[in-house]
């Protein structure tokens, strides 16, 4: 592939990234609009745990596709640090993968950080 292909994969592999934080993030405002208004306090069990079933698959969902879409853009890295002769862009992005690494620990953290968060609010 030439450069301009592998750009234009790069960044759809960063569109993929972010997008994958969308529908998480409007799971994480319902319950914390929930909980910050004290619903789950008189909610059924049943309720808070289907609660807690859709923030989990949402994003455990989420973390498959990001991770998914960063394993593709390491490899993309591989094919950016072939070229022979590259833009000052296409070396950058070809550097960082360092930044892609800490970006999957991140997103794997951050998620199981964010659930524990979700189940305190939710169960009390």
């Amino acid at each position: 592939m030439d450069e301009k292909t592998l750009l234009k994969l790069w960044n759809e592999k960063r569109t993929q990234i972010i997008t994958a934080q969308i529908s998480p993030a409007l799971v994480l405002i319902g319950v914390m609009a929930l909980a910050a208004t004290g619903k789950f306090a008189d909610a059924s069990d049943s309720a808070k745990y289907l609660a807690l079933g859709v923030a989990a698959v949402t994003g455990i969902l989420a973390m498959i596709s990001q991770y998914a879409a960063i394993r593709e853009a390491e490899a993309l890295i591989v094919d950016l640090n072939r070229l022979e002769k590259s833009s000052a862009l296409a070396a950058k992005i070809a550097d960082s993968r360092g930044l892609l690494s800490l970006s999957a620990i991140a997103i794997v953290g951050m998620g199981i950080a964010i659930f524990a968060l979700v189940t305190w609010a939710v169960l009390g």
